[in-house]
């Protein structure tokens, strides 16, 4: 158990918040203790999920496993997958930290949830509010709200210098 629990956040247009935030999950299930990952809008297939299923330790989620293309959906399909990602986020991840009381939380892509509108940053302030002190909360995502800087103890911001996307495609075992 932590002395205290911090929020962290990895953000920016860079490579590699989500292998930073499973980098510390294995490292946390290492040393005993108690992991929550939660990936969403990415398809519960790459690497890192399949071998952190394997780790005593961490339980994997995956609650909203792909992000819809928008401009293909209509104003009413775009409004029933936020709210069902609401439902979501309740019944799979709130309920989930509630009854597991983990030490570590990784909320993988959360921030984008937060910025397209399928979770309010209030819903995200009230679960970094509400959780055990000793609790560490890993939010991860290309945006970064003002006001989720002031609620974060940590910012690493990953700054893209050089990518040869899209050139080179995603690899299989480097980006996925």
């Amino acid at each position: 158990m932590l002395e205290k629990g911090l929020v962290q956040v990895y953000t920016g247009e860079g490579k590699g918040k989500t292998t930073a935030a499973v980098g510390l999950a294995i490292r946390a299930a290492g040393t005993g203790l108690k992991v929550g990952f939660f990936q969403f809008f990415k398809k519960p297939t790459s690497g890192e999920i399949k071998i952190m299923r394997d780790i005593k330790n961490i339980d994997v989620y995956n609650p909203a496993p792909y992000h819809p293309a928008f401009q293909y959906m209509s104003e009413e399909e775009l409004k029933r997958y936020k709210e069902n990602f609401r439902r979501i986020w309740v019944r799979d991840v709130l309920n989930n930290i509630k009854k597991k009381h983990y030490d570590v939380i990784v909320l993988d892509e959360i921030l984008i949830a937060v910025r397209d509108g399928f979770l309010d940053e209030k819903n995200l302030f009230h679960l970094i509010e509400e959780k055990d002190k000793n609790s560490e909360i890993i939010l991860t995502g290309r945006y970064i709200t003002d006001r989720i800087m002031e609620k974060a103890d940590i910012i690493t911001e990953m700054k893209k210098i050089k990518h040869p996307f899209p050139e080179v495609k995603a690899r299989k075992g480097i980006e996925y």
